[in-house]
């Protein structure tokens, strides 16, 4: 703090360890009183002064660029002056410890005693990139508005542009740049394989039914700047590629023939899809129809129709097995018509069956000599 006491014939200031004083004498500089007792003779003159906190160490005062111009000597003694040019930029450092940055063409005066002083300037016309420890560093002070930072993720591409002009590819990394006053933008490409949905896409098949077509394809960019170059938006233009590049082959199909064949997808319309694409720097993968969807009425017949051919199947399965099964019986009937024993064998064999569920049985006109009137199978009840 800086005590002044004042009278008609001088001006005492006592300075305190920390503080500067700047004294004028009828408006005109006279001194900078450092730390101690200092009198000014003010008899019959104008005594002006203005106190400054070295805790702040720039100056900033309405008298700064009258002192600068009208006593270097004084500025070489107690301050440090910085000024950049249009196209630099001022690391500043306090006791090898960053306290600033300066923007081009800009001017500012440090009290020499508040530091040690360090300053490093960068001509940012050569090149805008900045190495990213010392961006950590501008950022650890606030000073966000000094640098602009991108980072580019595994699996892709930053593409630099400086006042629009594109001028040169970035790997994944973490990259900054001086917010100079100059455009500087980084557009993200993924490199990765990704997929697009080209999703109800109505189409008029060629005996005219109307239907719905969902189709799916991976693709993956392999020129990143390829691709930005030719079209404005990739996405929009393999989207627009797909959908009129399978509406045009479907439509020369009629609806049997699309269902016969619903999960591959015409070569001929696939081919020239990737053809359009490798143009433009993009690689397509596979591309397959996901769903047909047919309207209400269309799905009503074809249940009907498919009903009815499964009906039929069943039908012809029926009609063969009886087939079967009286071929069977014919060719067992030939067998006991030539073997007598066969048959005596089979009327045993039919007995035992039923034996096992009857106590009596009576057979009237059959098996002469084998049975007679009744044949008791259990013995008599008692």
């Amino acid at each position: 703090m800086t005590e002044v006491k004042e009278n008609v014939f001088r001006t005492t200031f006592t300075v305190s360890e920390g503080y500067r004083v700047l004294v004028l004498k009828n408006g005109k500089f006279e001194a900078i009183l450092q730390p101690g007792r200092h009198v000014v003779n003010s008899f019959r003159t104008q005594v002006e002064w203005e106190s400054f906190d070295l805790n702040k160490p720039e100056f900033i005062s309405t008298y700064s660029k009258a002192l600068m111009d009208q006593c270097p000597e004084l500025v070489e003694e107690h301050f440090t002056a910085v000024q950049t040019t249009p196209d630099e930029v001022a690391i500043v450092e306090r006791d090898r410890k960053l306290f600033g940055v300066l923007k081009p063409d800009g001017k500012s005066v440090f009290w020499k005693d508040a530091g040690p002083w360090k300053v490093e300037k960068i001509n940012v016309s050569e090149t805008l990139m900045l190495d990213e420890k010392l961006a950590q560093r501008i950022a650890s002070l606030g000073l966000l508005d000094r640098v602009k930072r991108f980072n580019v993720e595994e699996g892709q591409k930053g593409l630099l542009y400086i006042d629009n002009a594109l001028v040169k590819e970035l790997k994944s990394g973490s990259y900054a740049f001086w917010n100079v006053g100059r455009s500087v933008m980084v557009k993200i490409i993924d490199m990765r394989e990704t997929s697009i949905d080209v999703t109800g896409q109505e189409i008029l098949t060629k005996d005219r039914v109307s239907i719905r077509v969902n189709i799916a394809a991976t693709y993956q960019v392999t020129d990143a700047v390829k691709v930005v170059t030719s079209v404005k938006d990739f996405n929009d233009t393999l989207y627009r590629a797909l959908q009129h590049g399978f509406r045009e082959s479907m439509g020369t199909k009629t609806l049997d023939k699309i269902l016969a064949d619903k999960v591959s997808v015409d070569s001929e319309a696939a081919m020239r899809v990737r053809d359009q694409m490798k143009a433009i720097g993009i690689r397509v993968g596979d591309i397959a129809i996901k769903d047909i969807i047919l309207p209400g009425e269309m799905r009503e017949i074809l249940n009907k129709v498919v009903e009815a051919e499964k009906e039929a199947e069943a039908n012809v399965i029926r009609r063969r097995e009886e087939t079967s099964a009286t071929r069977s019986l014919l060719n067992t009937a030939k067998v006991m018509e030539e073997n007598p024993s066969m048959l005596r064998l089979k009327e045993l064999e039919a007995l035992e069956t039923i034996a096992e569920k009857v106590q009596t049985l009576t057979i009237h006109n059959g098996t002469q000599g084998l049975l007679e009137d009744v044949v008791s199978l259990r013995g008599q009840p008692k």
